[in-house]
């Protein structure tokens, strides 16, 4: 492939919760496309050393996130001439906007700040002073602008965009992360079982993702019933009949992905989240998923459907919504098959990728044609 016909391609990633897992992803769909050259800035979270002592630096994501971003694109610059420039989440985007003015850019996020305040409860988020927030609203607003796409992980993300910052609807492609689905695929069809039923959790903050929600629903219901809770988080649990506890699971290893395969259906009753993807995860695995009616989850899950979307908090309608599923195997397999179906169809990582990368060539070509 000549020069004229690769595009090079920065890409500024932030390396936090889930974000990470789709980082991994966009890097392993990108080498299937050879136009594309990827030059890649990982923007860490964390904090440590001398850093760790600097005032608002150690304790502000966006300055610390904005100024890693600028760093690493400024060493980018110096080793190619980029095309365009791809920015997930717009946090280290926001105090790099002059190199949105000088390159192209997509801008790509998964909640605006407006709505991760109203998730914010949940993840120890607290909004500052009314100026300070105006400030930042205006911040993110021109980040938006400046822009010359913005791609959303959900409709409900790009409502936020429409509604709340001024942002134009056509200026935006929804495409959700999504999950590698045929590495995902479970080597054998589910078949119909009346044994023991094996409900799965993935997340690793137990509290905020509902796990103790799911404790007590579970707790209501075993005396009843033969089943198995199995938690994968990094928090420890005392020893509990009938509860698994798995903290050293590494995301899309073969441990994980057979946990999967070897449960039954799966649950996260989260109070705060965006558009889980291990939602998607489950749904690949062909199993029938009961999560919470928050943010995009119900893009992901079709109640009814694919499994069952119950109030956030509502452990009487999350354990109604279990023994629904764990007394009626039928039931669970036509919900896991419709669930493959529409992880496939619109939670596809190759398929989704490939959308964006198209989106990002169009913005390289543009910026080639304006340059000759």
């Amino acid at each position: 492939m000549s020069e004229q016909t690769t595009f090079q391609i920065g890409f500024v990633m932030e390396q936090a919760l889930g974000h990470i897992t789709h980082t991994k992803n966009l890097q392993t769909n990108v080498a299937k496309d050879p136009t594309l050259a990827p030059h890649w800035a990982l923007i860490p979270m964390e904090v440590d050393g001398l850093a760790a002592k600097l005032p608002v630096y150690k304790s502000n994501w966006t300055v610390r996130a904005g100024w890693r971003a600028r760093t690493a694109l400024a060493a980018l610059a110096r080793e190619t001439k980029l095309d365009a420039l791809f920015f997930h989440t717009q946090v280290p985007a926001i105090l790099a906007t002059n190199w949105i003015t000088r390159i192209p850019s997509v801008v790509s996020l998964d909640a605006t700040p407006l709505q991760y305040d109203e998730l914010g409860e949940f993840y120890q988020h607290e909004r500052g002073a009314a100026w300070l927030e105006k400030f930042k609203w205006q911040m993110n607003r021109d980040c938006f602008r400046a822009a010359k796409q913005l791609v959303a992980w959900a409709a409900w993300t790009k409502a936020g965009l429409v509604r709340d910052y001024e942002v134009p609807a056509d200026k935006i492609t929804v495409i959700p992360p999504g999950v590698n689905v045929r590495e995902w695929q479970r080597p054998a069809p589910r078949t119909r079982h009346t044994g023991t039923v094996k409900i799965l959790f993935v997340g690793g903050d137990l509290k905020r993702k509902g796990g103790l929600d799911l404790l007590a629903a579970f707790r209501a219901l075993r005396n009843d019933h033969a089943i198995e809770l199995h938690l994968a988080t990094r928090e420890t649990l005392a020893p509990e009949a009938g509860v698994f506890v798995y903290n050293h699971l590494q995301p899309n290893s073969a441990p994980l992905k057979q946990l999967y395969f070897d449960c039954d259906l799966f649950c996260l009753p989260t109070y705060g989240d965006c558009l889980p993807m291990v939602l998607s995860e489950a749904g690949a695995t062909g199993l029938p998923a009961v999560s919470t009616q928050v943010a995009g989850i119900p893009e992901i899950i079709a109640d009814g459907e694919t499994g069952f979307v119950t109030p956030r908090g509502d452990v009487p309608a999350l354990t109604a919504a279990l023994q629904r599923l764990i007394e009626n195997p039928d039931l669970r397999l036509q919900m896991g098959a419709a669930a493959i179906q529409r992880v496939a169809a619109g939670f596809d990582a190759e398929r989704n990728a490939f959308r964006l990368f198209a989106l990002l060539k169009q913005v390289a070509q543009e910026n080639r044609v304006r340059r000759t």
